[in-house]
């Protein structure tokens, strides 16, 4: 960034808009007045290294990575005025020691030095001491390929150690927790684990103990690293101290693929990284998003990719024959669907979509209704407890679109149970749902059905119960968008392939009602679904997968906000974090 590409305001007009000129490695900014250093250095696109320093959390100064060199214009003599030079500033005077970039605020006519003599040497100093007892396990370590500590000693160290004393042995592989170990000697003591318990998850469980080259970061007697949200303590930390145990020298980063996507577990929508490699998901990290789940995931929903990969998982078309599931051909499982339901009247028959479907299906599932004219449909409604960070009480991801796709008047469940116990809908298509686990129904509710079909991932007890079952592809398998508890449009897309012989659930849908009407469409791709909602539904007009982004937009308001969020925002504009 320089002057001749950033047009800078007025001192007055900056002023009037709370803007501060700020000198960065020779080039003048402007940035609004109280801003770290660390972050003005990062709008000047100039690389400030850091460990403590996260802008979610507060900064206690601990690594002293981040030492920059700091100016201000000499203090003129008594009645003497300030001198300003040609370029409307005044002469910086250096000072001659470094200060930090993570805990000082700039201000007027301030000059911030990120590289020179007295920085790199400061630097090298600092990098020198985090490596005096730090283990040299790089091979085996679960952080490399992502760890800031190899980074910037490779960018910022000495090269070489002068160190030639025994190293400190510290705890290695502790059990502190359901989910993580510790590796105490790989710890520079950045605390941002302890912190983020404190300030994010309200579970002050972390501390450091002993003093000086002893110190260590350790779990408070008689507790444990237990909270729902701890993994994000994993995510934090610069080396590889806290690890997963889930995740443990099961794949090296470098050969994973980066998918982002969406959370599914709940109506938040966490925005998330899948990392896969061939068929198989390894982990889900969160990734940041300010209006949706800031930089953090509950555990729970986090580890719920491992449902999608059991051996109960099912792959290919089955029909029933005499009380027995043969595995089919597509071709043959539709064709054999449509023949079935085209024997029942509409109003014989039902359909139980799923709020965890996304827009695109629920808009097929809507026109499967009406190619089969039925007026029976309904969704599953999923009620849990609140945790008052980022857990929503409605556990489905996409009751909004449900509501807006489907309408308010959809049937209730009930209304279906007891059409199907009094023998008046006899035909019953279950989408992505298993309604004994999730909508209570019993073995008995289903005496009466001569028909049920069904589609999902799992080998559940509705499709151990159905005539025909479909299978289709679980969140990583495929693309489409969901609208969250806040009314914030966001986009599913696809890490993976689906398993076997899974159709993606949108072109399962497409293919039952071609095989139903016989009449073709238009639908090769989910943006052709995506292009007919716009058309036809309000509150998605102009929207594309582009403009959703990685981000999603806002398209209705619900009245809705997100406890962690709410908090988070409270902390930044009282200045204690940067947010």
């Amino acid at each position: 960034m320089s002057e001749t590409t950033t047009k800078l305001l007025p001192k007055d007009e900056a002023a009037e808009k709370g803007l501060v000129n700020v000198q960065i490695d020779g080039n003048w900014i402007q940035v609004p007045k109280g801003t770290r250093m660390i972050e003005a250095c990062k709008i000047a696109e100039k690389e400030v290294p850091h460990y403590c320093y996260h802008p979610k959390l507060t900064s206690p100064g601990n690594c002293r990575m981040c030492l920059v060199q700091m100016g201000m214009p000499p203090r003129p003599a008594p009645g003497a005025d300030p001198v300003y030079g040609d370029n409307g500033y005044q002469e910086i005077g250096w000072m001659p020691r470094p200060v930090i970039a993570c805990a000082n605020t700039v201000g007027e006519n301030m000059g911030i030095r990120t590289t020179g003599d007295l920085v790199e040497k400061t630097r090298e100093g600092v990098m020198e001491f985090l490596l005096i007892n730090h283990p040299l396990d790089c091979p085996i370590c679960d952080q490399a390929g992502e760890c800031s500590l190899q980074e910037f000693s490779v960018e910022h160290g000495r090269g070489q150690s002068r160190f030639v004393e025994d190293k400190v042995k510290k705890p290695k592989n502790v059990d502190i927790g359901p989910r993580i170990n510790l590796d105490d000697e790989r710890c520079i003591m950045c605390s941002r684990c302890i912190r983020f318990m404190d300030e994010v998850a309200d579970d002050a469980v972390l501390g450091f103990s002993e003093r000086g080259t002893h110190t260590t970061v350790t779990c408070h007697p008689d507790r444990r690293l237990d909270s729902n949200y701890g993994m994000n303590t994993i995510d934090l930390c610069p080396v590889g101290a806290l690890t997963s145990k889930d995740f443990r020298f099961q794949m090296r980063v470098w050969f994973l693929k980066e998918t982002n996507s969406i959370d599914v577990n709940c109506g938040t929508g966490c925005n998330t990284t899948v990392w896969t490699r061939g068929s198989q998901i390894y982990r889900v990290t969160p990734r940041r998003n300010n209006d949706v789940n800031s930089d953090w995931m509950p555990d729970s929903h986090r580890l719920a990719f491992h449902e999608t990969q059991g051996d109960n998982r099912l792959t290919d078309p089955m029909i029933k024959v005499d009380g027995k599931h043969e595995i089919t051909d597509w071709n043959t499982a539709l064709q054999a669907s449509a023949d079935a339901l085209r024997e029942f009247q509409p109003s014989e028959i039902a359909i139980i979509a799923s709020a965890r479907q996304t827009n695109e299906e629920l808009f097929l599932t809507k026109g499967l209704a009406g190619a089969l004219e039925t007026a029976h449909i309904a969704t599953v409604e999923r009620i849990g407890e609140a945790d008052g960070k980022l857990i929503s009480s409605d556990r489905n991801p996409n009751s909004n679109g449900a509501k807006i796709i489907l309408g308010e008047t959809v049937n209730t469940l009930n209304t279906i149970k007891d059409g199907l116990n009094n023998g008046s809908i006899k035909a019953l298509v279950v989408l992505n749902e298993d309604i004994f686990e999730a909508a209570g129904f019993a073995h008995d509710d289903l005496a009466g059905a001569e028909l049920v079909i069904s589609s999902h991932i799992i080998a559940n007890k509705t499709a151990q119960a159905s005539d025909i079952f479909l299978p289709g592809a679980s969140f990583a398998e495929k693309r489409g968008s969901m609208i969250n508890t806040t009314g914030r449009l966001q986009r599913l897309n696809q890490a993976l392939q689906p398993s076997g012989n899974a159709k993606e659930d949108w072109e399962l849908i497409r293919d039952l009602i071609l095989a139903i009407t016989g009449e073709a469409n238009d639908m090769y791709m989910i943006e052709d679904v995506l292009k007919i909602i716009t058309s036809s539904i309000s509150e998605f007009n102009g929207v594309t997968f582009s403009k959703i982004g990685d981000q999603g937009i806002k398209i209705i308001e619900t009245g809705v906000t997100i406890p962690l969020l709410t908090k988070e925002r409270e902390r930044a504009n009282a200045g204690i974090i940067v947010g």
